[in-house]
């Protein structure tokens, strides 16, 4: 391993974001892959677009060979102070409001508070318009 247990911070590690010195965090360590940008099979973007966070997700997503794992030990640098790194937060779907089943009832009165007068009204006009026609 070419790291002494050097100890980094998020800080540290983001200030190396470039194609001319770039590192990664994965899995807590810290790796100075500026040798291996132009072999690597996805290409520098991929890594360029790591820096100044936790890779793992990253590189874990992908599912990488053994013998990729083991590569990385050539580029080995130190570790990262967890400390520094943002927490996850759980996905927390937004809140909506709960389905009430009662408004269906709700909704049925206030049609029948409504319809209910219409339809005296119109059978009290039919009646006065037939009664008045005999």
């Amino acid at each position: 391993m070419g790291g002494d247990g050097k100890v980094f911070t998020l800080a540290q590690v983001s200030e190396h974001n470039t194609n001319k010195d770039c590192w990664l965090i994965i899995n807590g360590k810290v790796y100075d892959v500026t040798k291996f940008l132009e072999d690597h099979p996805g290409g520098d973007e991929v890594l360029l677009s790591a820096t100044g966070k936790d890779a793992t997700d990253d590189f874990e997503d992908v599912g990488h060979s053994d013998s990729a794992r083991e590569m990385m030990n050539e580029y080995y640098v130190g570790e990262i102070d967890s400390s520094t790194i943002p927490k996850k937060t759980a996905y927390k779907p937004p809140k909506q409001p709960h389905y009430n089943q009662d408004k269906t009832s709700e909704f049925i009165i206030k049609l029948l508070q409504f319809l209910v007068p219409l339809a005296i009204l119109g059978l009290a006009v039919g009646v006065r318009f037939y009664t008045k026609s005999a």
